[in-house]
């Protein structure tokens, strides 16, 4: 396995180490013990997954304490933008983005922790996206942060006119108001 660093502390790219043949493929997506030994230290104990189509947009999304979730998102189909901010407030990097396609072909997976907005836009014609998360959904916990948030200026790598967002994903706040209360 190999790690990438992307300079928001604790925000990390895993590249699995694929097996191949003229068979197919076959890797390990997640190893506890593995992940462990290398200082990555989570509970997972909910996966989820969904699929959307091309232009949907989900995202910002976060839950604060006691439900705040770490999560380890990868594509199974298709190909998308995967974007985390960070919004652990007293952070060097607030408010500072990172974003990696994460695909089918190149089997890239994003560990997200505890502190950080996610979403992602579907660049291919649909994807399926699965996701681990370290503690369990609670509604009432839930946050959000407006994709287009001038502040934050992500290049979502798709024309604002045509991203597909949930009524409830158009209504987020912007950073500057949304509820948080992550620190380091």
């Amino acid at each position: 396995m190999n790690i990438i660093e992307t300079g928001l502390s604790g925000l990390l790219i895993i590249e699995p180490k694929v097996f191949g043949d003229e068979r197919g493929y076959f890797y390990e997506s997640y190893n506890k013990s593995t992940f462990d030994n290398l200082g990555l230290e989570f509970n997972f104990v909910q996966d989820n997954q969904s699929q959307s189509f091309k232009n949907v947009l989900r995202g910002l999304h976060y839950q604060i304490e006691p439900y705040a979730q770490a999560k380890l998102v990868r594509v199974f189909k298709g190909k998308v933008l995967d974007v985390a901010v960070d919004i652990r407030k007293g952070s060097s990097t607030y408010g500072k983005w990172h974003g990696v396609v994460l695909s089918e072909s190149n089997k890239r997976q994003l560990l997200i922790p505890r502190g950080f907005a996610h979403g992602f836009v579907v660049l291919s014609e649909s994807a399926e996206f699965f996701y681990k998360c370290d503690n369990y959904y609670s509604k009432d916990h839930e946050g959000g942060i407006r994709f287009d948030d001038p502040d934050l200026a992500i290049d979502w790598q798709i024309d604002r006119s045509k991203a597909i967002l949930s009524d409830k994903d158009e209504a987020l706040p912007l950073l500057n108001e949304a509820i948080n209360n992550f620190t380091i």
